[in-house]
């Protein structure tokens, strides 16, 4: 065996004992879910903290993900190549951005556990840096004609289409793109808008403003809670506004750890985001959430989380813990919710109005979560009660592989709900059963 088999073996070993110590320290807790959360309180897990993740396995022959009862799934396009976010075009025309997270630097033993973990995982890899281009040509819900829209891009993820412009989320910043109507691809040089930091949570969303004059982007931490200071986090944690006419860009809101869908909630018009929180501090402690986000708001990252508790391992700013905001709602801890999309009422059977989310699933807990795409309810512009399975079967009974994990979700051009999947390297349609 060679010396870095050795060390991954020594890694999972500390790794494995460290999980079963903290189960023998008693129960999983229930699960922080909701608009009023109980949020256990914080057991910080050291320089070791949880590491578990299901080895990926992909589809066997014949088996998909299991849909709510009154729904039903098929495969609209297969042997994508880690697809991560999806854009439906107004000619019908889907979208998919194929990319992965890069190797880093190595900085300590647990990072390198991560990264050999998340490489098992398909996490961690080549990045495919395309989009593909989706027709289904004869209606039946399965993408016949495949072809690369644009290629040669750096980890693209969001993607908008506003006039005869087409803008790319790349990691290091907003591209935009000549288009012309229908077109199958796009070749002419792009011209960046605003530049970000790559690495880290490397995922950049985007999506227009209603009256098509802005566009938002989720830019992600650096690391876990500013581990080599804050000076290497300045512009991040933060969803950016840019104006498209006046070329500016600026921080709509910050203390957002790692923000990545977007989506408008249509009466209200307010902007809302699903968030990762930070790890290390326990299965359920802080949760994932999905927040209204305020203009100038400050939402906790990296000093206090869910409201004003404060982080005890973060040097602390008190000014910056008294006015951050309070979630809107609790998605559970380190669900990895990353897919958002408002879903009108009548989109799917039985389903009313509310935020279709793709949860990619856990790494930093005992037990795992995720790994499934829900629904969250909303009336009056706000969450209305408890989230609902759409789509679950992403994990083996035994938790120790994934056939699938969700991430980008998005209307489909015939009504339907499509879901990207980058460990089965599918798009999955949605609709109702009959």
């Amino acid at each position: 065996m060679s010396l870095s088999g050795i060390f991954a073996r020594i890694v999972a070993i500390i790794g494995a004992a460290a999980l079963l110590w903290r189960r023998l320290q008693g129960a999983a807790p229930e699960p922080a879910w909701g608009s009023a959360p109980v949020v256990p309180v914080a057991k910080p897990q050291g320089s070791i903290p949880t590491l578990k993740m299901p080895t990926a396995r992909g589809w066997p022959d014949g088996q998909m993900p299991v849909a709510a009862r009154g729904l039903k799934v098929n495969a609209f396009a297969t042997g994508l190549k880690h697809p991560r976010w999806i854009h439906v075009l107004p000619n019908g025309d889907v979208l998919v951005a194929e990319s992965n997270q890069v190797q880093g630097p190595t900085r300590s033993v647990f990072s390198y556990a991560m990264q050999a973990t998340m490489r098992r995982a398909a996490a961690l890899g080549v990045s495919a840096n395309r989009i593909t281009l989706l027709r289904d040509t004869d209606g039946d819900g399965i993408a016949e004609k495949r072809q690369a829209f644009m290629e040669g891009l750096n980890q693209p993820f969001g993607m908008a289409l506003l006039g005869d412009t087409f803008y790319v989320g790349n990691t290091d910043g907003v591209v935009a793109f000549p288009y012309a109507p229908g077109a199958d691809r796009i070749t002419a040089p792009g011209r960046k808008l605003v530049s970000f930091k790559p690495g880290g949570h490397w995922t950049r969303s985007l999506l227009p403003s209603p009256d098509g004059k802005k566009l938002y982007a989720g830019v992600g931490s650096l690391s876990n809670i500013a581990d080599d200071g804050m000076a290497v986090e300045q512009g991040r944690a933060a969803i950016y506004e840019l104006d498209l006419a006046e070329g500016s860009s600026r921080i709509f809101a910050g203390g957002l750890r790692n923000p990545v869908g977007l989506a408008w909630e249509p009466s209200t018009g307010v902007l809302w985001t699903v968030v990762n929180e930070r790890d290390g501090l326990g299965d359920e402690t802080p949760p994932d959430y999905l927040t209204s986000v305020r203009d100038g708001g400050f939402y906790g990252w990296p000093y206090c989380y869910w409201g004003q508790t404060v982080d005890d391992r973060v040097p602390q700013d008190p000014a910056m813990v008294a006015k951050a905001i309070t979630p809107d709602y609790a998605l559970g801890g380190h669900t990895a919710s990353l897919g958002l999309c408002w879903m009108p009422a009548g989109t799917l059977p039985g389903f009313p109005d509310g935020m279709a989310i793709g949860q990619h699933g856990s790494w930093n807990r005992s037990t795992l979560s995720g790994y499934k795409l829900i629904f969250v309810p909303f009336e009056n512009g706000r969450p209305s009660g408890p989230p609902r399975d759409i789509l679950t079967g992403f994990l083996a009974p035994d938790e120790k592989e994934s056939y699938g994990r969700p991430v980008g979700v998005a209307l489909g051009p015939d009504g339907s709900l499509l879901m990207a999947d980058d460990v089965g390297d599918v798009i999955w349609r949605v609709t109702g059963d009959r």
